[in-house]
């Protein structure tokens, strides 16, 4: 069976690629940035034997949408994991930003899942995995748009869980907290805080993600994670806003915030 990774260049969705292959998958690998997509498919082969086709493409435009979606091969896995994430104060960001942004992390995934669940559903069975955020769970300051696409994801994923599980389609939103992306690493964020979770390996974000599939709508990576989830339900939704973007603004300094590239999402 094919597995599609939309987004699959480096970070979380190269992990993905690599836990699917190792397990005998054969893939699509999808991302704008041909050189890395090209090394990464041709480690994957070597590694593991399988096949690994490329698609160098931008999967938030009408045209990278339909070409994904009309893939021949007989799939039966999508991960959407492409995401921007630009950390600034919402006022700094352009228009044309904040329009970029709705249509990778939203408009994208809903309309390849809209897609691949209509494949599946016809074929019998199948499985998507949205990549969400923990940055999903409330709003933060300097990421409140980034933060309301990855809510959307998760909300989406829940319903099509409920959804689509008649016919044998499982549908999972992978939400970890801070990940070691190269993205993370380009940011030079500070330190979370000696009481919350560091960052997560990505094959540890992706192994997760593979083992919740069809067990249940939402799965967090990391005990650390779910913790820190459940405890942020205890307080006033005021006072858990406050403390997410105070958390954002101490590790994010105006001189290191990142934009992510439109090929991952940094968690």
């Amino acid at each position: 069976m094919w597995a599609v990774v939309v987004g699959a260049s480096d970070g979380i969705g190269a992990a993905f690629a690599a836990e699917l292959a190792a397990g005998g998958r054969d893939l699509v690998l999808v991302a704008r940035r041909a050189g890395p997509l090209a090394a990464l498919a041709g480690e994957l082969r070597t590694a593991h034997g399988g096949q690994v086709r490329t698609l160098c493409l931008d999967a938030a435009t009408p045209a990278g949408i339909a070409a994904i979606a009309a893939l021949p091969e007989d799939v039966d896995l999508l991960v959407c994991n492409a995401a921007l994430a630009p950390v600034a104060p919402f006022l700094e960001l352009t228009p044309a930003q904040l329009d970029a942004m709705v249509d990778l992390n939203c408009r994208s995934a809903a309309h390849l899942a809209h897609a691949f669940c209509a494949r599946f559903v016809a074929r019998g069975g199948g499985g998507i995995v949205l990549l969400g955020s923990m940055a999903g769970e409330q709003g933060a300051a300097l990421v409140a748009h980034y933060a309301a696409t990855k809510a959307y994801l998760r909300v989406l994923a829940e319903g099509l869980w409920a959804e689509l599980r008649p016919h044998r389609v499982d549908v999972l939103a992978c939400c970890p907290g801070l990940v070691r992306t190269p993205t993370y690493e380009r940011s030079g964020a500070a330190p979370a805080g000696w009481l919350l979770p560091g960052p997560m390996a990505p094959r540890a974000v992706a192994r997760a993600a593979l083992r919740a599939l069809g067990r249940r709508p939402v799965v967090i990576p990391g005990r650390r994670n779910r913790l820190l989830a459940w405890a942020a339900r205890l307080p006033s939704r005021r006072r858990v806003v406050t403390l997410a973007s105070a958390r954002t603004a101490r590790m994010y300094r105006p001189e290191s915030r990142p934009t992510a590239p439109a090929d991952e999402s940094p968690g």
